[in-house]
Parts: structure tokens; sequence; C-alpha cells
């Protein structure tokens, strides 16, 4: 099998996955689809360099990462205003609790949207977090607290307004507790 061969096989694995992280750093699917396929372009220009095979995944997230932040820089976050409506509207219509969990997440800032999505949807370790970010273990700590702490408030208040979650004064009426 050729390098290109197993690149192909390793890009059809990963694709999927790097997409969907990408979608939860930045919040919007197209620009994770450039960030995917961005990422596996870098990746393919390395590929001969990747020594272990098994790697390729962290490698790959890595470079994620690095494209993400890079893009983050060079770009103003925001919206473009356009004096048109679009030719058809979206026919996968995302749940609204989805598109509030995006809208949380979105309202921290990138460093603390990469130590949250990879520590709690990509299910990574701190230390496998702190390797990728290049920083301390302590730092991804704290960033997850403070990153946790922000969304907790507005998922919290998202949960009750949707009827998912019971208001914590009516279960301190009914309980008793304090």
């Amino acid at each position: 099998m050729t390098a290109t061969d197993e690149f192909v096989e390793f890009a059809a694995a990963a694709s999927l996955r790097l997409r969907r992280t990408a979608f939860l750093l930045c919040g919007d699917w197209h620009t994770a689809e450039d960030l995917a396929q961005t990422t596996l372009a870098k990746v393919f220009v390395s590929w001969r360099r990747i020594r272990r095979r098994d790697a390729a995944y962290a490698y790959a997230t890595k470079t994620l990462l690095n494209t993400y932040f890079a893009d983050r820089r060079l770009k103003h976050a925001g919206e473009v205003l356009t004096g048109q409506l679009p030719e058809r509207p979206s026919l996968d219509q995302p749940p609204e609790l989805r598109l509030l969990v995006l809208d949380a997440l979105a309202t921290l800032p990138p460093q603390a949207r990469a130590v949250v999505v990879l520590r709690y949807w990509a299910d990574m370790s701190v230390e496998q977090v702190a390797n990728l970010l290049h920083c301390s273990e302590g730092n991804v700590k704290s960033q997850s607290a403070r990153g946790l702490d922000k969304l907790r408030p507005l998922l919290n208040q998202v949960a009750i307004e949707s009827g998912l979650a019971r208001d914590p004064a009516e279960h301190q009426r009914e309980t008793g507790d304090a």
C-alpha cells in the first residue's frame, strides 16, 4: 500500500470526526468543512513524515486546532449583511436546543471554547488537551472551570425555559432543601 493510499484511507475515516470537532469550535458547518479540508490538506503534505500512523489522528486534531486559531486571528467574527434572501431555505433545520447550545459556546473565547470542546465533546483527558494546546494542565483545568462556569447559567436557563429541567426554586419548595 502506498503512502497516498494510506492517507486516503485515513482521510475517509477521520474526516467526519474532524468536521464535527471543527463545527463545535466555530459553530458554522461551512466554516467547519473548510477547516476540516484545510486540515486534511496540511496533514497530506506532512503524511510521509508521520512515522507513527496510530498518532495520525492526534496530529490531525492538533493541525485542526492550529488552523482554527489562525482562522480566528485572521477573520473578525460576525454576520455579513446582504440585501437579498437566500434562494431557498435550508431543509435540515437543527433543533432549537442545538442552536442555543452553540450560541452558549460562542460566548466563550476561542481558547476556552477549544478546551471545553476537546475535554467534553472529544472526551480528551486534561493531559491530552494540554499537549495539543501547548499549555499546562493547570491552564486546561482553569479554562475548563471558567468555561463551564460561564456556560452553566446560560444552559440551565435554556433547559428550564425549554422544559428539559426543573426550576431550582421549584425543586427547593418541593423538597425543602436550601
